[in-house]
């Protein structure tokens, strides 16, 4: 992580992306040195945010049928299950993790990247919500686009509802 440029500020932050990247490095057949950056990133940015957290999720899909997504969120350690049908499994899953927030959140742009190549490739997806007059970006990562989707919708959500005053609402 040192000859990426990463320093960790506590232990903690440095177990934490240890884990991840576990758990990463069982779903993949190689890391790439984008995998460990977006590891960091977003470890990074989840620390500094994270009153909900991502716990997991169950996406129910079939052709022809509507899709349905059963979400566990953690609010400051209390663990919260929602299950909502959408359009998609992607709309599904933002339903079932407002039910749980009503952050009152308002989507306003969806964009996904992959961050290597492969099929085993993690997805990166940024979202961009607003609420009243802030608007923020959320990130995720994963190596299932949907569980990366549900990651970035909570990063934005926990963004728009921190109660730092940032110098740009983009940020």
């Amino acid at each position: 992580m040192k000859e990426l440029g990463f320093e960790f500020s506590s232990e903690e932050d440095l177990n934490d992306t240890f884990t991840r990247f576990k758990e990463l490095a069982d779903k993949k057949h190689e890391i790439f040195d984008e995998d460990l950056q977006a590891l960091v990133t977003d470890s990074l940015q989840n620390s500094n945010y994270e009153h909900i957290k991502f716990v997991s999720l169950k996406v129910f899909i079939e052709t022809g049928e509507v899709p349905n997504a059963e979400i566990v969120i953690s609010i400051d350690g209390n663990e919260h299950t929602s299950r909502e049908s959408g359009d998609g499994p992607v709309d599904a899953v933002f339903k079932a993790i407002e039910s749980i927030v009503n952050s009152g959140c308002e989507l306003q742009l969806y964009s996904v990247n992959s961050i290597t190549g492969g099929t085993d490739s993690q997805g990166e997806v940024t979202v961009r919500v607003s609420k009243d007059s802030r608007i923020v970006n959320g990130r995720g990562a994963d190596t299932d686009i949907i569980a990366a989707s549900a990651k970035a919708y909570i990063n934005g959500i926990n963004r728009v509802l921190a109660k730092t005053e940032r110098a740009h609402p983009q940020i």
